[in-house]
């Protein structure tokens, strides 16, 4: 738990702040969405039901793929400008603060600036932010074993909510935002949910955010369709879901993952696509619902960013931009964000 100094004298033993809902809750929001979801048109179901804990594995996969630049990118990203990256993420007078993780993960990327912190001496904390609890746990035995010293204080909860109990501690807050799940949102959603993060956070706070770059089209299909299949695995993981969690009886011989780039909008769209006429009902919401041949369920949208466009979001949602850090070949950037307000 969270101590009501800055951080508690025992960092032995990273425990678990619960903040998310009960199961019996998340079941209740799943089925509410479920039901809503698959009775528009078309189809739709939102790609943050891809997350429990076997969805959270196979994403770990996905990151090790060849054809998945994104990871290995921004990993040699931050390897490249990992002094410069936490030089401008702690303060300059040396003060305490938390380094905030927004969908933790594994943690691969995040080691690197952990390191460069421990190595400095640096006087902060490591909230690592996930709705997987497996996956924290996962971290945390990690850094137990890696990074020993580390104090760490992992939070399941979604991220607003974690922003807004940190709000509470003194310090500043130095926010991560890694990968490119940004790209995940729609506009507007996006838009919002960057207001959202800025709301709790002060102008003393920092936001540091990964944007997929647009680039090659066939480079990025390839990474949201790979050779092995572990890309359709993932997406067919959200029926299996469902038909746990809600008692749907989806068969998973009756579809399809499809994946396709639009260059002129910069967005990868993913699909599951039945292929049959069929119904399939679903316990939990005492319905079915009716598929014809080859409709499709939206499950994904990834959008690939330039910089103007970046500058443009930070500036509508209330920030502005520090710093811009890119790779050699301009595939990805890590953007340092202030809020203005």
């Amino acid at each position: 738990m969270f101590s009501m100094s800055l951080f508690s004298s025992d960092v032995s033993t990273p425990t678990h702040q619960q903040i998310s809902t009960s199961t019996d809750q998340q079941i209740t929001d799943l089925a509410r969405h479920v039901a809503e979801g698959l009775s528009r048109s078309p189809k739709t179901l939102s790609s943050m039901y891809f997350y429990d804990d076997e969805g959270s594995r196979l994403f770990q996969q996905i990151m090790a793929l060849p054809e998945y630049y994104p990871t290995r990118t921004e990993y040699q990203l931050l390897s490249t400008h990992c002094e410069a990256i936490t030089a401008a993420l702690r303060p300059t007078d040396g003060a305490p603060f938390y380094l905030i993780e927004l969908g933790a993960g594994d943690g691969l990327k995040t080691k690197i600036l952990l390191r460069h912190l421990l190595a400095a001496g640096t006087d902060f904390r490591y909230v690592p932010v996930d709705i997987s609890s497996a996956a924290l746990d996962g971290l945390a035995a990690s850094l137990r074993e890696e990074l020993p010293s580390l104090q760490v204080e992992p939070v399941v909860a979604d991220y607003v909510a974690a922003l807004q109990l940190m709000a509470t501690k003194p310090g500043r807050k130095a926010v991560l935002f890694l990968g490119s799940n940004i790209g995940n949102f729609l506009p507007a959603e996006r838009l919002v949910f960057l207001q959202n993060l800025a709301q709790p956070l002060t102008p003393d706070d920092r936001l540091l955010i990964g944007f997929d770059l647009q680039k090659d089209p066939r480079l990025i299909r390839a990474a949201y369709d790979d050779a092995q299949g572990v890309t359709a695995a993932f997406n067919f993981n959200l029926l299996t879901r469902l038909n746990r969690e809600l008692g749907a009886e989806f068969d998973l011989a009756n579809w399809q993952h499809y994946t396709d780039y639009d260059p002129l909008a910069g967005v990868v769209r993913s699909f599951l696509v039945s292929t049959r006429a069929q119904m399939v009902p679903i316990a939990a919401l005492k319905a079915g619902f009716q598929f014809a041949a080859w409709e499709i369920i939206h499950t994904e949208n990834s959008y690939k960013f330039t910089a103007p466009q970046i500058q443009n979001l930070a500036t509508d949602a209330g920030f502005r931009v520090a710093e811009f850090f890119t790779d050699a070949q301009d595939y990805f950037a890590d953007v340092i964000l202030t809020p203005t307000v």
